[in-house]
């Protein structure tokens, strides 16, 4: 799924109802009736609303929420935020709608707040008369900052302490925004609804006030958006990561093999970094790749073949530090080692001994096979001279290769200060990858899957209770399996290997707690990860959402969802 830009954004909505000739408050009153269904599910307790609407299109979806959770019994108060006089277009005709006597319901009190001296008058005792205030203030067309009435009741509504339920996104908020915090004053929200397609803050923004709260979509059907003709306003495009589950969703035939599902070869390990590699290879195996390699030096080979007796192991010389030797890179050892295998993870516990860093750069040379790339691997390749310019040698031929460096790594590799990556993340993630060629995993909150081609997704699952040891060894091994499993679709096996990482975390820790999370406590997660479909695009009937941040009350699986469509 594609994440558009607020020019496009415009451009699809028109699309959108020219293609299923609807006419434009058809449109309004379809994302009206989304968010009082989601108010109403999401807020089950909340019998008193008050809606706060602006006068712009973004409050005639309001108006006309207002309206509908009104008709369906709930106690509504709708606060417009200026004269209505100033209103124009549908939002116009929602006013009307909502003004009319065949609304409905007497329990829909309307204001009118002509300025901020209005707000004590209408305002100051509606904390105490409310469970639940829906903001549809300010929308896609919002540029920062925050000014005049909008402003000033942004203080009314922190000081009410309500829960807030945004409306395409809280105000105050702009949709193009890429970092993880709003330009300036917002409102809070612990909901955001959107419709169609996210917008760039949809996806990069902290919206709510916790993490796990929902930013959920609300799609028009069960396909992708409209197609929207390339924008001068929009940079390369942008797509959200979870859009890729599908491809590890893929049934199997009944008749396949372990051969079907790839090779994995795991390099990594040292004394005192057994773990590591033992994690990326259990990943792997649970994955769903066919089989798994474990390449370790000798003296802690033993510990990392405990893991699982379905993991395979190969001893490697070992210097005498207990890292890996440079004499493996002999053309015997080296075909023997390689033999059958079709993708290389290299890197988990590897260590950077001398001896280490002459095998590493050497097997990565004399290879061909996808390859994933991290920790001391990466640390490796970024102490070396002009580090895109001899990835992009080794990717010439058009070999998938896969770095995932945490933001301390990527400021290795890029030459610059961690505080400029974390400043720019997607223009550096975007940049490294086409100069090199490479894929580029730039991980952290919302961690980037930038491609050579210039895309990047974003994903969105994931949690604080991965901020712990072995986390990124796990990401490794599954991104790995994946490619073993789809190396046509390199792309999507990347995205949906990060996404189900996040995913997996995010059930682990509904199941638990943040705090107490372990890397490995995931892997406990990953099937039901796997068969999720609340998160498929395809499978969002019509009365689903899409969530792009938070969990559904319950995820239903593969086969539940699929039966219930139409």
């Amino acid at each position: 799924m594609d994440v558009l830009y607020a020019a496009e954004m415009q451009i699809c909505d028109r699309l959108t109802a020219e293609q299923y000739q609807l006419h434009s408050l058809d449109l309004m009153r379809w994302a009206a009736s989304a968010v009082a269904d989601f108010a109403r599910a999401q807020f089950p307790l909340a019998r008193r609303v008050t809606v706060v609407c602006g006068r712009g299109n973004n409050g005639g979806d309001g108006m006309l929420a207002a309206r509908m959770l009104a008709s369906a019994g709930l106690e509504v108060t709708t606060l417009l935020m200026g004269l209505p006089d100033g209103l124009k277009g549908d939002a116009a005709a929602a006013w009307a709608e909502l003004t009319t006597q065949k609304s409905g319901a007497a329990s829909n009190r309307v204001h009118i707040l002509a300025s901020a001296e209005d707000l004590p008058r209408y305002a100051g005792n509606l904390a105490l008369d409310s469970d639940l205030i829906v903001d549809a203030v300010l929308g896609t067309g919002f540029k920062p900052p925050l000014r005049g009435l909008a402003l000033a009741a942004l203080d009314w509504i922190d000081a009410s302490r309500l829960p807030v339920l945004a409306v395409d996104l809280p105000s105050g908020w702009e949709a193009d925004e890429t970092g993880a915090a709003a330009r300036g004053p917002h409102y809070p929200a612990d909901a955001v609804i959107t419709f169609i397609a996210p917008k760039p803050a949809h996806v990069f923004g902290h919206l709510t006030r916790r993490w796990n709260q929902p930013v959920v979509l609300k799609p028009f059907n069960s396909r992708e958006p409209v197609a929207v003709a390339a924008s001068g306003a929009a940079s390369p495009r942008l797509r959200w990561a979870g859009s890729s589950l599908a491809l590890a969703q893929s049934p199997r035939a009944a008749n396949a093999n372990k051969g079907n599902f790839g090779h994995v070869l795991v390099v990594g390990g040292s004394v005192g970094k057994s773990g590591a590699p033992a994690m990326t290879s259990l990943a792997a195996l649970r994955s769903g790749a066919g089989l798994v390699t474990a390449a370790i030096p000798a003296p802690v080979l033993p510990m990392v073949a405990s893991v699982a007796p379905e993991l395979m192991t190969w001893p490697l010389a070992a210097s005498p530090g207990g890292c890996i030797a440079s004499e493996n890179l002999a053309s015997e050892s080296l075909s023997a080692l390689m033999a059958g295998k079709s993708v290389l993870a290299i890197g988990p516990g590897l260590g950077q001994s001398p001896e280490t860093v002459k095998f590493t750069l050497g097997l990565l040379s004399a290879t061909k096979i996808p390859a994933v790339i991290d920790a001391d691997a990466l640390n490796i390749l970024a102490a070396g001279p002009e580090l895109a310019a001899g990835l992009a040698k080794i990717t010439k031929d058009g070999r998938t290769m896969v770095l995932t460096p945490h933001p301390g790594e990527m400021a290795r590799m890029a030459g610059v200060t961690i505080a400029e990556v974390q400043a720019n993340r997607l223009e550096v993630a975007r940049g490294f990858a086409q100069k090199a060629g490479v894929t580029l995993v730039l991980k952290g909150a919302r961690t980037l899957i930038a491609h050579p081609n210039g895309r990047v997704a974003v994903n969105t699952s994931g949690n604080p209770g991965m901020a712990k040891g072995g986390s990124g060894d796990l990401l490794t091994g599954l991104i790995a399996g994946l490619l073993a499993q789809h190396p046509s679709e390199a792309a999507l096996a990347v995205e949906a290997a990060v996404y189900l990482h996040g995913l997996a975390a995010d059930l682990a820790v509904r199941a638990g707690d943040e705090h107490t999370l372990l890397a490995t406590d995931s892997l406990h997660h990953l099937a039901q990860a796997f068969r999720s479909q609340a998160f498929d695009f395809r499978a969002c009937g019509p009365s689903r959402y899409l969530w792009l941040q938070g969990l559904p009350p319950e995820i239903e699986p593969f086969a539940a969802i699929h039966e219930a469509l139409p």
